[in-house]
């Protein structure tokens, strides 16, 4: 049974930082192509950052120099940093592979910026 469960999410101000969890279980992590993923109030599900060990990270030009996406093969925990927080970063954000699978959908973290 795989499960993806995040963590990390909370309320900051415009410029502050957080750092979400993202720890992995069922799955052959250290070969699968993993993101994160946000969805904003009234917003389509869209996404943040990707990950794979042998092809590294990619991020969408909203993101890109602010969060950095890393993963512990060893501890099966994919990270998300985000920096210079704004407050159309607020979303609930969640990890699954990519491309996603529809099943591996978790609760997700809420991540609330407030200018």
């Amino acid at each position: 049974q795989v499960t993806l469960v995040e963590s990390g999410g909370g309320r900051v101000q415009a410029g502050g930082s957080l750092r979400l969890s993202c720890a992995v279980s069922g799955l052959s992590f250290i070969s699968d192509y993993m993101g994160w993923f946000r969805q904003a109030p009234g917003k389509e599900r869209e996404f943040v950052a990707s990950i794979h060990w042998t092809s590294g990270a990619f991020y969408a030009d909203s993101v890109k120099g602010r969060f950095t996406v890393s993963r512990d093969n060893a501890k099966n925990t994919m990270y998300l940093l985000m920096n210079s927080l704004k407050p159309e970063d607020t979303a609930v954000y969640y990890c699954n592979k990519v491309p996603a699978v529809p099943d591996y959908w978790g609760q997700g973290t809420q991540v609330t910026v407030s200018s």
